[in-house]
């Protein structure tokens, strides 16, 4: 049987000052359970790129946009992407590039590493020892809903003004759970600018993205140096305590997925042929 035409996927782009990735990837399954490996500039350069070989059949424009909706397949990428930026993180500093980068071969890779090696020397430098936490908040206030109110507990009220004031008191409930969370916003911030270099503002998580109870209604990412992560993290959480209604969810450390694109550079994107 004839093998599929492959492409190159690259995972992120890394500091091998001593040479030691391509140990810390041996024997480390890729995305399709291909062998990652290192793309260099030039014979001897600190700067690499992660790599592996993809079926291109799986990630041309159009199978990869019908494959993005495919959320089995998109974990099973997902995990792998992560799995190697993961390996890599444990050794250095990375720079984690998008899900689903792909170049049509390696020598592709190389070329744009060679434009950009001084940009991502650059903000490989600026993250050396730092990570990135997630910091999300999310409102637990009781939602409105349509069912019949129970009987009132006044005999005057008939069921109609017993429903529109059990419909205004749990309005009111999620008035105060919304400004609870205004509050509980404003202290984490505060905790977390003591330690944190920076700061990404992602898009609230809703649908299938936003795991566990509540509405996600702040999701952020701080870089902070590695000697204060576990400083950040009961800050945080010491910051929302005693205010029911409201939950803080502190995640990481992770490598620095939300700060890997150099200022001075336009964000990779899947090369043309």
């Amino acid at each position: 049987m004839t093998e599929p035409e492959a492409i190159t996927y690259a995972y992120a782009v890394a500091q091998d000052a001593e040479g030691s990735l391509e140990e810390a990837l041996s024997g480390l399954p890729g995305v399709a359970d291909g062998p990652v490996h290192l793309v260099r500039a030039g014979h001897r350069g600190e700067v690499v790129v992660a790599v592996s070989p993809v079926p291109e059949r799986d990630f041309e424009e159009n199978a990869l946009r019908t494959h993005l909706e495919d959320l089995d397949w998109l974990e099973s990428v997902a995990r792998a992407h992560h799995r190697v930026i993961e390996a890599l993180a444990a050794r250095t500093t990375v720079l984690p590039l998008r899900l689903a980068t792909v170049y049509l071969d390696d020598e592709r890779v190389r070329q744009m590493l060679d434009a950009r090696q001084e940009a991502f020397a650059e903000r490989l430098s600026d993250l050396a020892s730092h990570t990135e936490w997630g910091v999300k908040i999310y409102v637990e206030a009781p939602a409105a809903t349509d069912r019949p109110a129970e009987p009132p507990a006044d005999a005057d009220l008939s069921p109609g003004r017993a429903y529109l004031s059990h419909r205004k008191a749990q309005r009111h409930a999620r008035d105060d759970a919304y400004r609870e969370a205004e509050q509980v916003a404003q202290r984490v911030e505060t905790a977390a600018r003591s330690y944190a270099v920076d700061r990404v503002q992602h898009r609230v998580q809703q649908g299938e993205l936003a795991r566990g109870p509540g509405e996600n209604v702040i999701n952020d990412a701080y870089l902070v140096p590695l000697e204060y992560g576990e400083s950040f993290r009961a800050d945080v959480l010491r910051s929302a305590e005693a205010l029911p209604g409201v939950r803080v969810e502190v995640t990481g450390p992770w490598a620095p997925y939300s700060f890997a694109t150099p200022p001075e550079a336009e964000p990779l994107k899947r090369a043309a042929p």
